[in-house]
């Protein structure tokens, strides 16, 4: 099998779905972000802070080539890797990628107190996330699914997840 790629806004579950498929099928997750701050040590708003938002997106890229080369993974990507096609050339090549989607409502409850979240360290958050996913939001609907997490637990959403890929686990 190929691996299964997550992605979709911060805050739509990527985590814990990603959690939920590992434990279903014995696979390992790679958090690409994650892999960044370790490489860098440093944190996500650090890099944020000190190199910008471009340079972050260079290193993402280069992570991403980095870890699609794994087989029978489970990779969860960062919001925003969807921007650059090149990202989603890479993740196809070797997986099929799952968009999950919640509203701004559900977006802004599960981040809500969150200091680790860059682009919502605004004064209306709420506005933030609603002028991001229409933005974003055509890069993506490229993705192979797209599956809605409002109100649905992580088990059930790597349920539908494996059904929808043709999994029988």
């Amino acid at each position: 099998m190929r691996n299964i790629v997550l992605t979709g806004f911060m805050g739509v579950g990527k985590t814990e779905v990603g959690r939920e498929l590992s434990r279903i099928l014995g696979w390992k997750i790679i958090d690409v972000d994650d892999e960044i701050v370790k490489a860098r040590n440093m944190t996500i708003n650090e890099i944020f802070s000190k190199f910008g938002e471009p340079a972050f997106r260079d290193m993402e890229t280069e992570m991403i080539r980095k870890v699609s080369q794994n087989r029978n993974v489970i990779i969860s990507t960062g919001g925003g890797a969807v921007l650059r096609q090149e990202n989603l050339d890479i993740l196809r090549e070797h997986g099929v990628i799952i968009c999950l989607w919640a509203s701004p409502e559900t977006i802004l409850k599960r981040t809500r107190g969150n200091n680790e979240r860059p682009l919502l360290q605004v004064e209306d958050p709420l506005k933030k996330i609603k002028e991001l996913l229409e933005f974003r939001r055509p890069f993506y609907e490229k993705a192979d699914i797209m599956t809605e997490t409002d109100e649905k637990s992580p088990f059930h959403i790597a349920k539908e997840i494996l059904e929808r890929i043709g999994c029988k686990r």
